[in-house]
């Protein structure tokens, strides 16, 4: 039995990480937390052949589900999608018979090259940042798992290294504090994304 008031699995994609400015960094301040199980579906399937059981294990055995990627073209990266076609099944994930996730949660961990002010209704792009992920958050739902604010890093061009330091250290304190359920959710919710307001989602234990 688990130390640990939830389990974490971080479901991570990149095809090109070895070019990530962002992604490859954030990746190192939660890959080794205690509690935590990091799964890169691009390393563990190179070919795409997904193997269906062992990623519904993993999914059974834990807690809350991160997915972790890039956006691109306003989308996942193409094995998320693989993904989620094979693994999350009906009878399974889904349907009368499918309740393998009820109950579990669903955090979107995504960076975009775009600045949040492209990302509005009246922003070059048309609509929100949250509003692009509706499908990912919509398959939370039929699998009656409960889908969380994101996590999102904007503008991934013009970062500086310090500003992605600061990110990834943002990131590790919202798993960390996800992992001891030191997080308001309720409050969290009350936002378009959970790194917005930190200090106000966090507990008073976490903030401490």
């Amino acid at each position: 039995m688990s130390k640990y008031k939830n389990n974490i699995l971080i479901l991570f994609a990149h095809p090109a990480l070895q070019k990530s400015r962002v992604n490859r960094h954030l990746i190192t301040y939660v890959r080794n937390i205690e509690g935590v199980t990091f799964h890169d579906l691009y390393e563990a399937y190179p070919d795409f052949h997904i193997h269906i059981k062992k990623e519904q294990n993993l999914l059974e055995a834990h807690d809350i589900i991160v997915l972790h990627h890039p956006i691109f073209w306003f989308s996942t990266p193409a094995i998320i999608k693989e993904w989620f076609d094979l693994v999350l099944v009906h009878g399974w994930a889904f349907g009368r018979e499918g309740r393998a996730l009820q109950g579990k949660k669903m955090l979107s961990v995504i960076s975009t090259g775009g600045r949040e002010s492209l990302y509005q209704t009246k922003g070059f792009h048309g609509h929100t940042i949250g509003e692009f992920l509706y499908p990912i958050q919509q398959t939370a739902r039929v699998c009656r798992m409960d889908y969380l604010p994101p996590f999102v890093v904007h503008g991934t061009h013009t970062l500086t290294p310090e500003e992605i330091g600061a990110y990834g250290r943002e990131y590790q304190k919202i798993i960390a504090a996800l992992r001891d359920g030191n997080i308001d959710l309720e409050k969290a919710r009350e936002y378009p994304m959970i790194n917005v307001h930190l200090k106000e989602i966090l507990t008073a234990e976490e903030n401490g």
